[in-house]
């Protein structure tokens, strides 16, 4: 495989050239591709992912600040978190054709689902991460801008950005005119390691259960089915 030849497909769907065509390389190669091929002349992309992870922050962070400047914190948190989470992330990377890039091992080329998921994930704050050592953080912003943001509409209008125990509060205040509840139904493990199954409650109907190693996180998980069992 002519790695150069590959890699220039990918600048012209990017609309970028990189002056070191190792970094862009380097962004897309997985810790596992070294371990069959040792002799392979780059490392592995995960110092590039930790740098592109917190440009992309910053980039989104300084983009929400100016463009919504009347709304509080708390909003653009959570608007921000919608918009780097590592769903987002894979969803962009997939559509800018990133799986016919990756440098895996056999075994991982052949994984599919959550694990190539979040693979994608990564792999796209690593080519952030050698954008802006190649060419600095403006040509970072335009990507960004050109990539993530027009996401951020949808985003707001669907409720994307509320976690699931919020939307079916919502939900069902405007719809059934009742607050969930939520209940302990079972415990178990050591102090150190519980788990817990929860269930949420509009008035005395179960709708759903959701386990977790913490309440919260239980409580997160049933509200999550309850959206899916009511169809809201």
């Amino acid at each position: 495989m002519n790695l150069v030849k590959e890699f220039s497909q990918l600048e012209k769907k990017l609309k970028i050239k990189f002056k070191n065509k190792d970094l862009l390389t380097q962004a897309f190669c997985h810790r596992s591709y070294l371990n069959e091929n040792p002799k392979f002349h780059l490392e592995h992309n995960e110092r590039l992912e930790f740098l592109g992870d917190a440009v992309l922050e910053l980039v989104i962070t300084e983009y929400l600040y100016q463009k919504y400047p009347k709304k509080p914190e708390g909003d653009l948190t959570n608007w921000r978190a919608a918009l780097v989470n590592s769903k987002m992330l894979a969803k962009i990377a997939q559509k800018l054709d990133f799986n016919g890039f990756l440098l895996l091992s056999r075994g991982e080329a052949k994984e599919t689902g959550k694990a190539r998921q979040y693979i994608l994930a990564n792999t796209m704050e690593a080519l952030i991460g050698a954008l802006h050592l190649d060419q600095g953080y403006k040509a970072c912003e335009k990507l960004i801008k050109e990539h993530f943001t027009p996401e951020l509409p949808h985003i707001i209008e669907a409720g994307l950005y509320k976690d699931a125990k919020s939307k079916f509060q919502e939900e069902a205040q405007e719809r059934a005119g009742i607050t969930p509840t939520y209940q302990v139904l079972k415990e178990w493990g050591p102090d150190h390691a519980k788990n817990f199954i929860i269930g949420v409650f509009l008035n005395k109907e179960l709708v759903a259960e959701g386990e977790g190693s913490s309440k919260q996180e239980a409580e997160e998980a049933a509200a999550q089915k309850a959206l899916e069992t009511k169809k809201w």
